[in-house]
């Protein structure tokens, strides 16, 4: 299992992921699952995964060395793609590619075709967007209304975005929101571990402003971690005791 979150705010996007897979438990390992594709000043886009790790490793490798469109005689790729909205049906595109050729395989197998994709990103010229694509291709848009998205194991961490996020939020304190979220997850869910991969873009740079690991025991992490329990603690504390009595 895993999770991994977007964040898009009016300053920017917020991306973030583990990198815990769990073939059973004594197959335990780390893969990146936040993967970030550039050309500084002209284009930014990020694919974080969950599901299957050879069916999402799959999909990344296409969408980078690109396939051949019949139609028009081109390779696509996704850093080709014209616009946002055409680079997500390209994803979703490449997902259905991959299940035609080895679904079959993989139901014999007794093996779920179980993969799902955040997409986030700029173009020059174009709004930044947010996405979700799952496993039969289709996907969805972040809106201002619920400015986040997640995927893999994601109830722990959702109450925690419902009551802080909003779209006019600092992009930083998306951030912090965010890594809140994720340890929030990590505490109920040992499927879910570091390192933590993040990324942060500032709206009309297309330029990453941040891609950084968080290694456990790093200190800000931490430090949220302590901080966050406290104040849970305290709020706790400081809420009155319910009056309800069976008397009547």
């Amino acid at each position: 299992m895993t999770y991994c979150g977007g964040i898009l705010v009016r300053e920017g996007l917020v991306m973030f992921a583990d990198t815990r897979t769990n073939a059973g438990v004594d197959n335990i390992s780390t893969f990146r699952k936040l993967h970030v594709f550039k050309d500084p000043k002209k284009r930014v886009m990020a694919i974080a995964t969950a599901g299957n790790l050879s069916i999402s490793q799959s999909v990344i490798s296409i969408l980078v060395e690109g396939y051949d469109n019949p139609e028009t005689g081109e390779r696509e790729t996704l850093m080709n793609s014209p616009t946002m909205f055409q680079a997500a049906q390209r994803v979703g595109h490449v997902i259905r590619t991959i299940h035609a050729t080895e679904g079959k395989a993989l139901e014999s197998s007794d093996v779920n075709f179980d993969v799902s994709f955040l997409f986030g990103g700029q173009i020059m010229g174009e709004r930044m967007r947010l996405f979700m694509v799952y496993s039969a291709g289709n996907f969805i848009e972040c809106t201002t209304d619920t400015p986040y998205l997640q995927i893999g194991e994601h109830k722990y961490g959702k109450p925690v975005l419902d009551r802080a996020i909003n779209y006019e939020m600092d992009l930083y304190d998306a951030l912090k929101v965010g890594l809140v979220s994720i340890d929030s997850t990590m505490r109920s869910n040992l499927s879910v571990g570091m390192p933590i991969d993040l990324l942060v873009v500032r709206r009309d740079t297309c330029d990453p402003e941040l891609v950084y690991r968080i290694e456990p025991g790093e200190p800000y992490f931490t430090d949220l971690r302590e901080r966050w329990s406290g104040a849970l603690r305290a709020a706790h504390i400081g809420i009155p005791r319910p009056p309800y009595t069976n008397k009547r």
